[in-house]
């Protein structure tokens, strides 16, 4: 049994189309799990997304909070510096005249302190 020429064409048209079908079901079997995966990340996504955004709004509530603390801090320099002025102007500068007669006594009755610990140690 010999085939003729119009057979084999429409055996070979076969075979390729049976060819082309199978490869087709294969891609959109894969396209379907790849449409899946890529559903699955969308939500993976939007999970962190939410999640970012919940952290951006702590971040914000802190940012403020530093905010307020800086501005104490800038209180509290200032405060100090108004107090350190007042008293290198008010205290230290005018008690220096008296630091010469005042600092050696002060050294002599520490060695005094001094001495008497030795003696009562020893």
């Amino acid at each position: 049994m010999t085939l003729t020429l119009n057979q084999v064409l429409s055996l070979v048209l076969t075979v390729a189309a049976v060819v082309v079908a199978t490869f087709l079901a294969m891609f959109l079997a894969q396209l379907r799990r790849t449409a899946r995966e890529g559903e699955k990340t969308l939500v993976k996504v939007q999970e962190t997304m939410d999640g970012l955004q919940a952290i951006e709004a702590k971040l914000n509530a802190s940012l403020d909070n530093v905010g307020e603390v800086l501005t104490t801090a800038k209180k509290a320099a200032s405060g100090l510096a108004e107090i350190s002025f007042y008293v290198s102007s008010r205290i230290v500068r005018p008690s220096l005249k008296y630091w010469p007669i005042v600092f050696p006594l002060v050294r002599f009755g520490l060695q005094q302190l001094k001495k008497r610990k030795e003696k009562k140690d020893g």
